[in-house]
C-alpha cells in the first residue's frame, strides 16, 4: 500500500497524518529536548518562548502566550523561569501591571544564538532524505495544513477540556 493511500484511507492509528507527524517530533524533537535540558538548562518551551521573542522582541505575555500555543498558566511559569535565570526582562506597563512587556536579556540573546544553529542542524538532518523539490513540496503542503487546522478550530463548537480541574470534558455515552 503506497503512503498516498495509507492517509487516505487509514486502516490503523499509524495511518492517521496527526498521528504521524507527532511521532516524527517525538523522535526529532526529543533531540532539541536533550539540547535544550542538557546542555543549555531550558524546557523546551522555554526555548519556544524565547525563540518567538528572538522574532518579535518586546511582546505582552498573552501575545507570546497565543504564539506560543500555549495556556497563560504554563507561559507564566515558563516566563517566571526565565526571569530567575535571568534569560529575559519583564517590565509591567504604566497604568496596568497586570500587562508586562517581555524582551530577551543580552544573556537570552546569546543563549539563542548558541542553540538555535543546533536546532538548525537537527532539522536540516531531518530534511536530508528528501530532495529539493519534496522539500519545496512539504513546506507548501504543511503552510496549506496548517491553514486548514486553525480553520477547523475556529469552525468548532466541541468543548474544551476541564483542564483546572486535572479532568476532561463531560462525554455522553449516550
Amino acid at each position: 500500500m503506497s503512503a498516498a493511500s495509507r492517509l487516505e484511507a487509514p486502516q490503523s492509528m499509524d495511518d492517521l497524518l496527526l498521528f504521524r507527524i507527532s511521532r516524527i517530533l517525538g523522535v526529532g524533537g526529543s533531540l532539541v529536548i536533550r539540547l535544550c535540558e542538557g546542555r543549555f538548562g531550558i524546557t523546551r518551551r522555554e526555548w519556544r518562548i524565547i525563540a518567538l521573542l528572538h522574532q518579535g522582541d518586546s511582546l505582552l505575555s498573552s501575545e507570546l502566550a497565543l504564539r506560543a500555543q500555549l495556556d497563560r498558566a504554563r507561559t507564566s511559569r515558563a516566563i517566571g523561569s526565565l526571569v530567575s535565570k535571568k534569560l529575559l526582562t519583564r517590565e509591567s506597563r504604566p497604568g496596568d501591571r497586570r500587562q508586562a512587556a517581555l524582551s530577551l536579556t543580552e544573556k537570552g540573546r546569546a543563549l539563542y544564538a548558541e542553540l538555535f544553529p543546533l536546532v538548525f542542524a537537527i532539522n536540516q538532518e531531518l530534511l536530508t532524505v528528501l530532495a529539493s523539490a519534496e522539500v519545496t513540496l512539504h513546506d507548501s503542503a504543511l503552510d496549506r495544513l496548517q491553514a486548514r487546522a486553525d480553520a477547523a478550530v475556529a469552525a468548532t463548537d466541541l468543548p474544551h477540556a476541564d483542564r483546572w480541574r486535572g479532568g476532561r470534558a463531560p462525554r455522553s455515552l449516550g
